[in-house]
């Protein structure tokens, strides 16, 4: 038995952000160290996406209870990890995945395999006396500070679609000299963005993400409300402060065309893809997530081949954070960077798996929360210790999305400097 022997495991059903239960694992080690994880859970979910394990008993929780999940893990999963080695963090997730035995994680499921493989890595660096980013660092060290990419106006499903129809509208503050000043940029333009809202008669409530959401009548009125709240906050749009747009596009696709209905079109996607030229070409945009819809190749390829060389064009439904499709992608030019959610796939070596695909073919990898959040920072950790260059983890409010920024202040803090903002250089374009 070595010192970061798995002695024992537990699994608890508790509360997302959203309401909604969500499993949490802790792990115990036999040199004592003991550590716990939380997953997320999306509301905008792409098909690809690995399986969540639910209850499907309508009589608690409208059928979303996690009982069976955390059932999973303090017997079966429990009994299979008993006496492993919580630090051969491949070799975990191996076991975790060949137990399972699907594709798609449906037998355990990816929240339930991801809880443990989180809380393994957790309490790995616990018994190495490591802060978690470290303990995860590539040996090549590319650790770097990322820009915050902050959700701050809301539209789609995130609306409950009484606004715009593009799910989210995000600021860069990517010309800051490091991450504390970019928290700042942003803070002090969502503060902006809200005393503007007011002031116009728009309703200034938050959604699941922290972000506004105004019933405005065009997809473009998001974009001139927020520049128009970078600079009363005394930044400059598209210097100190850039634009970046997830219009969700799977949730807008429909019988081969994207529908807009707050602006009464149905576009196809070349349509699309000049809308979002027009777009690139009046704002200070530096990323578009999610520009088309998931299966829709075609379009992904046009998209990349018009605005690639200017923008970071992300794949979220399209790649699920899912090794075989972000290879399809590069190999067929679809998009040049990838959302990176460890929830979609499953395991923490995936996760990483899927970084190191994207960054070793010169792609970008932005790390994501999902809308239903905990407070759980591994996604701080993990952005930093990969040096994806980004993190989008909501607007700067509502505690679960705060706490991932106030994890990132607290690892430049014990970093003292010795890591590299990476400021707009951290994005591929």
């Amino acid at each position: 038995m070595t010192d970061t022997t798995i002695t024992s495991l537990h699994g608890r059903e508790i509360l997302d952000s959203r309401g909604n239960p969500t499993v949490e694992v802790e792990i115990w080690l036999a040199c004592g160290a003991r550590a716990r994880a939380a997953v997320p859970s999306g509301a905008s979910t792409g098909v690809h996406e690995a399986h969540e394990q639910r209850d499907r008993d309508q009589s608690r929780y409208r059928g979303k209870g996690v009982l069976h999940a955390v059932d999973l893990v303090n017997t079966e999963i429990a009994a299979h990890l008993r006496g492993k080695d919580a630090a051969a963090q491949e070799e975990i997730d191996r076991d975790l995945i060949a137990l399972d035995a699907t594709p798609t994680r449906a037998r355990l499921g990816a929240n339930t395999i991801l809880a443990v493989s989180m809380a393994a890595a957790r309490s790995a660096a616990a018994a190495a006396g490591l802060s978690l980013w470290r303990s995860l660092e590539n040996p090549e060290g590319r650790a770097a500070m990322p820009v915050p990419m902050m959700n701050i106006l809301n539209g789609g499903v995130h609306a409950a679609w009484q606004g715009a129809d593009f799910q989210e509208y995000m600021i860069v503050p990517y010309g800051a000299p490091d991450f504390r000043e970019a928290l700042r940029y942003g803070s002090e333009t969502y503060h902006a963005l809200k005393e503007l809202l007011a002031a116009k008669g728009y309703h200034t409530g938050v959604g699941d993400e922290g972000g506004f959401a105004p019933a405005v009548r065009s997809n473009q009125k998001p974009l001139d409300l927020i520049v128009e709240a970078i600079e009363a906050a005394g930044f400059r749009p598209g210097a100190e402060i850039g634009l970046a747009l997830d219009p969700a596009s799977s949730e807008l696709y429909m019988d081969g065309e994207y529908r807009l209905k707050t602006e009464g079109r149905a576009l196809s996607s070349g349509e699309m893809v000049d809308y979002y030229a027009d777009l690139a070409a009046a704002y200070p945009l530096i990323v578009i997530e999610d520009g088309l819809a998931e299966d829709d190749w075609d379009g992904w390829r046009l998209l990349t081949r018009t605005l690639g060389d200017r923008l970071e064009l992300v794949g979220d439904d399209l790649f699920v954070t899912n090794v075989e499709r972000v290879r399809r992608g590069i190999r067929e030019q679809a998009a040049n960077a990838v959302l990176i959610k460890p929830n979609q796939v499953g395991t923490v070596t995936e996760t990483i798996a899927a970084v190191d695909l994207a960054q070793a073919n010169g792609w970008g990898a932005m790390v994501s929360h999902r809308s239903g959040e905990t407070v759980d920072t591994f996604i701080a950790d993990l952005c930093v210790a990969l040096g994806t260059g980004h993190l989008k983890t909501g607007a700067p409010a509502r505690g679960e999305r705060v706490e991932k920024y106030n994890q990132l202040l607290r690892i430049e803090e014990e970093a003292e400097g010795r890591l590299p903002f990476a400021g707009r250089e951290g994005f591929v374009r």
